[in-house]
């Protein structure tokens, strides 16, 4: 009986510790700059679109991000032309940055 709870113990602290490995590495793969966009939320989204829309003069917001590599915050705006443009903010909200975004075009 005593080296049957010993297998069990030990099963269960290697399958707990490869666990913890697989938690640990999803958490830090989260951070990379390929990891998953965060969508700017609540009063923040409010303040950045509008400081966007001001910035392009027109167009709609299509898609945010907080973190991003550029900026704190960038907000793309799609014009009425159907071009798009990605406006970059500090934490204050005010333009830091902006350019065509050609993410969606085709290379050869």
């Amino acid at each position: 009986m005593r080296t049957t709870t010993k297998i069990i113990i030990a099963t269960f602290t290697a399958v707990t510790t490869i666990a913890a490995i697989g938690v640990g590495v999803a958490a830090t793969g989260a951070a990379d700059d390929d990891g998953p966009d965060v969508s700017i939320e609540g009063t923040e989204l409010q303040s950045a679109s509008a400081a966007a829309l001001a910035h392009t003069r027109s167009g709609r917001v299509t898609d945010t991000e907080v973190g991003d590599d550029e900026s704190y915050y960038e907000v793309e705006v799609t014009l009425d032309d159907g071009s798009q443009v990605d406006v970059q903010l500090d934490r204050s909200f005010e333009v830091v940055g902006a350019s065509a975004d050609h993410e969606d075009d085709v290379e050869d």
